[in-house]
């Protein structure tokens, strides 16, 4: 940081004068940062024709690959039945479905009643209900019963207390007993009478009825309908209330294995929710659920068919103690069947259909429901012809964008006004080529679809878009001569699409003349930069010089001006 001010001592402002000295010896800076801006507004200019080139490159490798022109559309008469999709080039034709069968999936099922009973005996008159292993857990509220409310909480109530207030609101007329060899609750009424029992309220606002199974049946006696101790999936498998006790080998590493997938389980961390999900969540290929009311586990396949489910205790007895080995059944899957224009019964594991189950190559059916439905295959016009416009589109596109940066114009004072790139050859070049080989004619194509003006799409002598000026030419093109139309597009040497890329990769690929005209265009401007700061060292020097010098003149003068004031003093003015 410079301090100081000039012409404390001389009375002249010289900095002021370095300062304008310094400007005037930047100007060849200024040349330079005027030509750099020139630049990077030329390389941005080809930087949006690289772009729209791109765009028309993506659509040139679409219809170059056959897919675009080969493109079929399945259409079926009841599209309830079946669903069907074709890549490009599947082969056209109508195809007669039948489908007497889905497919459906295997599942083994376990045995029922794996939990553990509520209670080892009859005897109900010790430990509260909600550590009896109701599931889901009793939650406390009220209940009514025979028009009676009773209230239930079960971190304090027994069951025999439940039951007892329950006789005692209906004055000793409603007897609650457990059945340990059932597992089942049962409320009977009293005394003879066959008054229907009736039990539950819409105020009702603890689920103990529910949970217990109880309801009502028009006769004086309510029973639970099925067994009522199950496990309970949130807890660890140590503690879910198995019949069998689950071990895992003593050491926490317990293993099984489904369809020969090895599962890990630890009896005392794992919850039997968390094995579930670790099991669904497997390369098995099967869905574990558990099923409360009939309290049994059922490991369903994942995919369809008449395919097993293969099971295998390793370490511990998760599986068996799960009903999944001894005496669990297996329930086979569907195979999907299906005839093909009333030829022999055809199957599948799957209700999706490939060229592997039907034979019709390029073909994906996805199955419904049974029943009939014709599928037809042919020739997708709509996409094809989308995919010409789409072309025209983006040529236009890319030739408008090389137009508004080539274009000069005069206004009407005679003021020329010149765009970026006007006069430049390599541009304009570009513009050309995409003309020349997108219109004129293919010599050497085979048929009478040698150009694109045999297709309804024209062009002007002073432009360089095309229009499609005849779209009924376009649609007989592909509706009757769509081989000669892949032709003009598609040919190995002479196609429109095959030139055009082979083009484009030339001028925009890794390569390409436009990346190497932007990076020679980028190297300018970096030199440029090197340039105006070499020059500014220079010019900063000079002015350092010039201010050295102008703060020796200032010492001077002011040496001479104390002088001056020492002789006015010493022998007056």
């Amino acid at each position: 940081m410079e301090l100081g001010l000039s012409g404390l001592a001389s009375g002249f402002d010289w900095r002021t004068l370095v300062n304008q000295l310094a400007d005037v010896e930047r100007s060849p800076q200024k040349r330079l940062r005027a030509e750099q801006s020139t630049l990077f507004n030329r390389n941005n200019a080809y930087g949006s024709i690289k772009t729209q080139l791109s765009v028309l490159k993506n659509r040139t490798d679409n219809l170059s690959s056959n897919d675009v022109l080969q493109a079929r559309k399945a259409t079926t008469s009841d599209s309830t039945v079946l669903s069907a999709t074709a890549s490009a080039g599947a082969a056209s034709g109508t195809y007669a479905f039948n489908i007497t069968q889905l497919a459906t999936a295997s599942k083994t099922a376990g045995t029922s009643g794996v939990g553990a009973n509520l209670y080892s005996s009859n005897n109900v008159n010790s430990g509260t209900v909600d550590s009896k292993g109701f599931n889901p857990p009793i939650s406390a509220g009220t209940i009514t019963v025979d028009g009676k409310q009773i209230t239930i909480d079960p971190t304090v109530d027994t069951l025999k207390d439940i039951f007892d207030r329950i006789d005692a609101a209906s004055t000793n007329n409603i007897q609650g007993t457990y059945s340990a060899s059932t597992d089942k609750i049962t409320l009977k009424r009293l005394g003879g009478s066959a008054a229907p029992l009736v039990v539950g309220s819409a105020t009702d606002t603890s689920n103990f009825l529910s949970v217990a199974r109880l309801s009502n049946n028009g006769t004086s006696e309510l029973t639970s309908p099925s067994n009522l101790g199950s496990i309970t999936p949130a807890n660890a498998l140590s503690s879910a209330n198995f019949q069998t006790a689950v071990s895992d080998g003593g050491a926490g590493a317990g293993e099984f294995k489904i369809n020969g997938v090895s599962i890990a389980f630890n009896a005392s961390s794992d919850s039997v929710q968390n094995l579930m999900d670790r099991i669904n969540a497997s390369a098995a290929g099967v869905s574990m659920s558990y099923d409360r009311v009939n309290d049994q586990f059922t490991l369903t396949n994942k995919v369809t068919g008449n395919l097993g489910v293969a099971v295998e205790d390793v370490t511990g007895n998760f599986l068996a103690a799960a009903g999944l080995v001894t005496g669990s059944s297996f329930i086979a899957g569907n195979d999907a069947l299906f005839t093909i224009n009333g030829g022999s019964e055809l199957s599948s594991h799957s209700n999706t259909l490939t060229e592997e189950t039907t034979g019709i190559e390029g073909l994906s059916i996805a199955l419904l429901k049974t029943g009939t439905s014709t599928l037809s295959l042919a020739s997708d016009s709509s996409a094809i012809k989308g995919a010409i416009k789409n072309f025209i589109e983006d040529y236009n596109r890319a030739q408008s964008t090389i137009d508004s940066l080539t274009s000069s114009s005069t206004d009407s004072a005679g003021k020329v006004t010149r765009s970026t790139l006007a006069g430049d050859t390599d541009a304009n070049e570009i513009a050309s080529k995409l003309r020349a080989i997108s219109y004129n004619q293919s010599t050497g194509l085979t048929g009478t679809l040698n150009s694109l003006a045999k297709i309804g799409i024209d062009t002007t002598g002073d432009s360089d878009q095309l229009t499609l000026n005849d779209e009924t030419a376009l649609d007989d093109a592909i509706a009757n001569h769509l081989s000669e139309l892949k032709i003009l597009f598609n040919d190995p040497d002479k196609g429109i699409a095959t030139q055009l890329n082979a083009y484009l990769e030339k001028m925009i690929g890794d390569d390409g003349a436009v990346i190497t005209k932007q990076d020679a265009l980028t190297k300018q401007s970096s030199e440029i930069d090197i340039q105006v700061t070499d020059l500014e060292k220079r010019v900063q020097s000079n002015r350092q010089r010039l201010i050295d010098s102008f703060v020796q003149m200032e010492t001077a003068q002011q040496t001479i001006n104390q002088q001056l004031k020492f002789l006015q003093q010493r022998f007056g003015a």
